[in-house]
C-alpha cells in the first residue's frame, strides 16, 4: 500500500513540472523554429518525390543547418543540425534531379537525407575538410553517385560514393600545394578546381578525372600567377550543367574560363563595381547561357552571355537595363528552359535567357521596399504568355520572405538565429507609474496631493476609450482568453506576463520580441554587423528598468545602448585595434541606472570613465592560467585599478569548465526549511557564493568547488571519477543549493562496490548546520564578515552540505533556476536535452538530498516536506518536457524572469531557436487556468440573481399571509 502511495506522490510530482497543457499549447509559449541565413549556393526549390509536381524549399544556413520549408505556409518540414559547433564551416548541400534525396557535406561527414521526411539514408565520416560536393549521373544505370572533395593535411582527395549506399566506388589523391576549391561534372568529366602557386599570388588549376575509374585525365593552369588573390575571388563554379564555368573576379576584370578548355575569356567592369553575381542553368539539358550580375551605388545591371561549346567561345547577346538599388537574380530550369527571375525594391520581371524582353512582370505588394540580398526562384510556365513565378529572397534585415505573383506568403525572421544573448525589460507603462508614485512618496504630502490630482485630472483624457474597452475587457474574460499586444501597441498586462525580449545574435544584429504577441519581432537594427568569420561575443547586457535601455559589451570592447521599446540606438561604439579586449564583466545597479563594469584580461576596468560610483565590492573574475579571482576596484588619483584580493588556481593538467553564480533576482521565501518532526533546519543564505568546476583530462576527475567571492574561501568541495571531460559540464545555483550536470562514473548504493557510468546530475543543498534548530557557529547575529572568524580561529563558519546524486536518461545542459517574484513557489531545474531537442523542467523536491535512502519516507516526512524515496535513476518524464512536441534546436542558453503573479516564471530558451513560454513550479495557485469555466459562472449567477428576483415576491406575499392567517 505505502508503495502505491510512492507512485501516486511521483506521478503527482511530475504534474507540478508538467509542460503545459494541450490547449495552452501556442496561447502561453511560442515558438521561432529557425534554420540561419540561407546561403546563396545552398537554397533551391527541389521536387522530392518522383512523379510530383510539388516542390520544397531546401536550404543550408550559415549555423550549419539543413532543412527544408513549404513553399505553401513557411513551415519547417524537417531540419538538422550538422554539427554543434556554429564556428565552423556552414557545407555544402546539393540535390540530384528526379531524385527522392539530397546530399549534404559538412567538417569531415558526408550525409544523405531523405527530402520527404528528412530521414538520414546514409552517413560517412571521413579525415580532413569537405571544401565541395557534387552530384553526377552513372551512364550505365539510372543511378546517380555523389562525388565529395576534400582537403586532408595539405592532400587533395576526391571521392565517388554510391548514390543509394553511401560506399566508396573510387579515391582519387594529388599531394602538392594547391588548395583545392571546388568540384565540378559535365556530361563526361569530373573537375577539380583549386588554386595553384603561393598566397596572395595564385592561378586556377583544373584538373579532370575520369568518372568511372577516378584516374587523372588531365590537368591545366588558366592564366598567370598573381591573378587570384585569395579563394574569396573565386565566386563562381558552375556543376550538373552541359558547359559549366568557373569564374573569378581581379582588377576590374571578370575572367571565365568553360571547364574542360584551356583557355579564359576577359569580361571588363566598371571602376565603381562593387558587386558581381553570376547565375547559370544547372541542368544538363539547359541552354548554354549566364547571366553576369554587378551592382554599384548608382544601381545595378545585367549582362547575358552564350557558350559555344563546340568552338569553346563565350559571347554576349544582349544587356538588361540599370535600375535603381542592388537588386538581385535568380535562375529556374525546365528541360532547356531557361529563365532569369529579377527582383528590385518594388517589382519582379522574369526574363528568358534569349532575350531582354520580360515574359511576366508584377507589382510587390508590400508597404516598403524589398532590398534583397539573394534570392531563389521556381518559374512555371502554364500556357502561352502565361506564367507563375514564386521568390525566397532574403533581405538586407535578414528577413527570408517569399513572394508569389508579386504578394507576399510568409516571412521568416532567420536573423534571430544564433542568439548569444538575452534580457527581459518591462514594457514602460507600469514602469512610469512606478517611477511617479516614487517621486511623489519622496515630496511632503500637499505637494504629493497635488501633483496626484492634476495626474488624475490628465488620465481623463483617456477614460472614454477605457470605457469603449471594458465590453471587450468582460467578453474576453469570460471567454478565457488574455488581453495581447496589437502591432505597434504594446500592452502591460496586470499578471507580468507581457514582456520584451532583447536578444543580441552572433551576426551583431539586435531585436525585440513581444512575449504578450506569441513572441511576434517587434523590431531589429544592424547594430554590429560582423565581419566573415567572425561572430559577436557578449560579455554583458543589462537591462536599466527605470529608462528601457539594454546595455551591451562586448569581448573586443563593442559597447551599445539600445532602448528596448523600440530599438532606437542611443550610442554604440564597434571594436577597434586599440581597444582592450574584455574578458569579464559585472553588472552593478547605481543610483540613476544598471551598468556594466567591464575588466580586461588582467582584470583592469578597460574603461577610464566608470558609468557609476563602486562601493566596497569584490568581484570575481576568470584570471590567465585556468584560475579565478576575487578583485577589488579602487581609485588611483583620477583612474581606477585593480587590487588582487584572492586567487584560485587549478592544480595541473585541470581546466576550468563552468562557473556559476547566484541569479540577479534570487529572492528566499524562507530562512529554514520545516522537517518532518516540526524542527527547522536553517539554510545557508550567502549571497556572495560561486560554483567553480575544474577537469583533470588525464585522471577523469571533475572537482567542484564553493567558492565564497569575498574571501575567497572554499567552503564546499566535491570531487566526482570517471568523467568524459568531452562532454558538457554545465552547473547552476540558487538560495542555499548548487547543482551540476556531466558524464561519469556513478557507484551503486549497495555492497557489491559495482559502478556504471553515464549522464548523471548532482545536486548539494548548504544548512547553517547539521543538527536542526541549530544556527551555527553564528547564532542569531544580525552581522556576518566572509573575512572575520567566528569561533574557529583558523577560518570561517563553513556550511553543512547534504549532497546526492541522481542517473538520467539523457545528458542534461545550460542548467538554470525558474525565478518567482517573491520566492515562495518552488524552484524548477531547466536544462536543455541535446540528444532530444527540448526543454526540460525537474522539479526541485525530485532533486532533493535529503530523500530517504533506503527507506521509505514517514507519514510527517511526506505530510511536511513532500519527500519520495529516493531513487538512483531519473527517467525524464514526457509530462515534465515545456517544449512539448517542438523541436528546439542549438539552445545556447536561458533566461528567466518573474511575473506578478507569483506562480509563474517566464522563461526564454535561445540559440539557433527561439522558445518562450511560462513554467508554473508550484502551480497555478493564485490565477485562474484557461480551462476555467467562466461562462459556466457567470450564467449560474446571473440564474441565481434571476430566480432570487423572481421567488423574492413570492415568499414575502407567503410569509404576510401566514401572518393574517394566526387571526383567522
Amino acid at each position: 500500500m505505502r508503495r502505491q502511495f510512492q507512485s501516486a506522490l511521483l506521478l503527482g510530482l511530475s504534474a507540478l513540472g508538467a509542460a503545459i497543457f494541450k490547449d495552452e499549447v501556442g496561447h502561453i509559449d511560442f515558438h521561432h523554429s529557425l534554420v540561419g541565413i540561407p546561403q546563396r549556393e545552398a537554397t533551391f526549390y527541389h521536387r522530392p518525390k518522383l512523379g510530383t509536381k510539388a516542390s520544397l524549399l531546401y536550404t543550408l544556413s550559415d549555423l550549419g543547418v539543413v532543412g527544408a520549408i513549404n513553399p505553401a505556409s513557411g513551415e519547417t518540414v524537417w531540419r538538422h543540425q550538422l554539427s554543434d559547433d556554429l564556428s565552423s564551416s556552414a557545407g555544402h548541400l546539393r540535390a540530384p534531379a528526379d531524385e527522392e534525396w539530397v546530399a549534404t557535406a559538412q567538417g569531415p561527414r558526408v550525409q544523405a537525407w531523405n527530402g520527404l521526411t528528412g530521414r538520414n539514408v546514409w552517413e560517412i565520416e571521413f579525415h580532413g575538410e569537405a571544401r565541395d560536393v557534387e552530384v553526377i549521373e552513372v551512364t550505365d544505370t539510372s543511378r546517380k553517385d555523389v562525388v565529395v572533395l576534400f582537403e586532408e593535411d595539405g592532400t587533395t582527395v576526391l571521392r565517388r560514393l554510391h548514390g543509394g549506399l553511401g560506399t566508396v566506388m573510387w579515391e582519387f589523391r594529388e599531394s602538392t600545394k594547391d588548395v583545392p576549391l571546388q568540384v565540378s561534372t559535365d556530361i563526361a568529366s569530373i573537375y577539380i578546381v583549386s588554386l595553384h602557386g603561393s598566397p596572395s599570388s595564385y592561378s586556377v588549376k583544373t584538373t579532370s578525372v575520369d568518372p568511372s575509374t577516378g584516374k587523372r585525365a588531365d590537368q591545366w593552369t588558366v592564366g598567370t600567377k598573381g591573378d587570384v588573390a585569395t579563394a574569396e575571388d573565386v565566386m563562381f563554379v558552375g556543376g550538373n550543367s552541359a558547359a559549366p564555368i568557373v569564374a573569378w573576379k581581379g582588377n576590374d576584370k571578370l575572367s571565365i574560363q568553360i571547364l574542360g578548355t584551356k583557355t579564359k575569356h576577359d569580361i571588363a567592369l566598371a571602376p565603381d563595381v562593387e558587386f558581381v553575381d553570376i547565375q547559370a542553368p544547372y541542368l544538363k539539358e539547359s541552354q548554354a547561357r549566364f547571366l553576369v550580375h554587378t551592382a554599384s551605388k548608382s544601381g545595378n545591371r545585367a549582362e547575358v552571355f552564350s557558350v559555344d561549346i563546340k568552338n569553346a567561345q563565350i559571347k554576349k547577346t544582349h544587356e538588361l537595363p540599370q535600375l535603381q538599388g542592388r537588386g538581385s537574380f535568380s535562375t529556374s530550369c525546365e528541360g532547356a528552359n531557361v529563365w532569369f527571375t529579377r527582383v528590385t525594391g518594388d517589382e519582379i520581371q522574369v526574363l528568358p535567357s534569349d532575350s531582354h524582353e520580360g515574359v511576366a512582370r508584377w507589382k510587390i505588394q508590400l508597404d516598403g521596399a524589398v532590398k534583397p540580398i539573394h534570392s531563389v526562384s521556381e518559374v512555371i510556365h502554364k500556357s502561352g504568355s502565361e506564367y507563375a513565378v514564386r521568390v525566397a529572397i532574403l533581405t538586407e534585415d535578414h528577413d527570408w520572405i517569399q513572394i508569389r505573383n508579386g504578394e507576399r506568403d510568409w516571412v521568416r525572421h532567420e536573423g534571430l538565429s544564433g542568439s548569444v544573448a538575452a534580457a527581459w525589460a518591462e514594457i514602460p507603462e507600469q514602469e512610469d507609474l512606478a517611477k511617479v508614485l516614487a517621486g511623489e512618496a519622496d515630496t511632503n504630502p500637499i505637494s504629493a496631493y497635488v501633483n496626484r490630482l492634476v495626474r488624475h485630472i490628465d488620465d481623463l483624457q483617456y477614460l472614454p476609450g477605457y470605457l469603449v474597452s471594458i465590453p471587450g475587457r468582460i467578453l474576453a474574460s469570460i471567454a478565457g482568453d488574455e488581453p495581447t499586444s496589437s502591432a505597434g501597441n504594446l500592452y502591460a498586462d496586470v499578471f507580468g506576463f507581457n514582456k520584451i525580449v532583447v536578444l543580441a545574435t552572433r551576426r551583431g544584429r539586435f531585436y525585440g520580441v513581444d512575449t504578450g504577441n506569441k513572441g511576434a519581432v517587434l523590431w531589429t537594427k544592424d547594430v554590429l554587423p560582423q565581419a566573415a568569420g567572425e561572430s559577436l561575443s557578449v560579455k554583458g547586457f543589462a537591462v536599466t528598468d527605470d529608462t528601457g535601455v539594454v546595455a551591451m559589451r562586448g569581448s573586443r570592447g563593442e559597447s551599445v545602448l539600445i532602448r528596448a521599446t523600440d530599438g532606437h540606438v542611443e550610442d554604440v561604439k564597434p571594436a577597434e585595434s586599440t581597444t582592450p579586449i574584455i574578458s569579464s564583466t559585472a553588472i552593478l545597479d547605481g543610483e540613476a541606472s544598471a551598468w556594466i563594469l567591464a575588466l580586461g584580461p588582467d582584470g583592469n576596468p578597460v574603461d577610464q570613465t566608470l558609468g557609476g560610483q563602486l562601493d566596497d565590492q569584490t568581484f570575481i573574475v576568470r584570471g590567465e592560467d585556468e584560475s579565478v579571482k576575487g578583485i577589488k576596484i579602487v581609485a588611483d588619483g583620477k583612474k581606477a585599478k585593480k587590487q588582487d584580493i584572492w586567487e584560485i588556481k587549478a592544480v595541473a593538467g585541470q581546466r576550468i569548465v563552468d562557473v556559476a553564480t547566484l541569479p540577479t533576482h534570487d529572492v528566499a521565501a524562507s530562512i529554514g526549511r520545516v522537517l518532518g518532526d516540526r524542527q527547522v533546519q536553517y539554510k545557508y543564505l550567502n549571497p556572495n557564493t560561486a560554483v567553480v568546476a575544474f577537469v583533470d583530462d588525464k585522471t577523469s576527475v571533475l572537482s567542484v568547488k564553493l567558492v565564497d567571492t569575498i574571501s575567497g574561501q572554499v567552503l564546499a568541495a566535491e570531487t566526482h571519477e570517471g568523467v568524459d571531460a568531452v562532454k558538457s559540464v554545465s552547473c547552476t545555483m540558487s538560495e542555499n543549493w548548487f547543482a551540476c550536470s556531466f558524464f561519469g562514473q556513478y557507484k551503486l548504493n549497495d555492497d557489491s562496490g559495482r559502478s556504471i557510468h553515464g549522464y548523471q546530475i548532482v545536486v548539494s543543498d548548504l544548512y547553517e548546520s547539521e543538527t536542526p534548530n541549530d544556527r551555527g557557529p553564528l547564532g542569531d547575529s544580525e552581522k556576518f564578515s566572509s573575512l572575520a572568524p567566528v569561533e574557529n580561529p583558523l577560518g570561517v563558519a563553513l556550511p553543512f552540505v547534504a549532497s546526492q546524486s541522481w542517473v538520467v536518461s539523457q545528458p542534461l545542459s545550460k542548467l538554470a533556476v525558474t525565478q518567482t517574484r517573491q520566492g515562495i513557489a518552488n524552484r524548477n531545474i531547466v536544462a536543455y536535452l541535446p540528444e532530444s531537442h527540448a526543454v526540460v523542467a525537474l522539479p526541485r523536491i525530485l532533486l532533493d538530498p535529503r530523500r530517504p535512502v533506503g527507506r521509505d519516507p514517514t507519514a510527517s516526512e511526506i505530510e511536511a516536506e513532500g519527500l519520495p524515496r529516493y531513487m538512483p535513476a531519473i527517467e525524464i518524464d514526457s509530462r515534465n518536457i515545456l517544449s512539448h512536441d517542438w523541436e528546439i534546436l542549438g539552445v545556447d542558453g536561458f533566461t528567466t524572469s518573474p511575473a506578478v503573479v507569483e506562480s509563474t516564471s517566464l522563461l526564454i530558451a535561445y540559440g539557433i531557436d527561439v522558445y518562450g513560454t511560462r513554467v508554473v513550479p508550484s502551480g497555478l495557485f493564485d490565477i485562474l487556468g484557461k480551462g476555467f469555466n467562466k461562462l459556466t459562472l457567470v450564467a449560474t449567477v446571473l440564474a441565481l440573481t434571476a430566480g432570487v428576483l423572481f421567488l423574492g415576491p413570492m415568499v414575502r406575499r407567503s410569509q404576510i399571509n401566514r401572518r393574517w392567517e394566526a387571526f383567522i
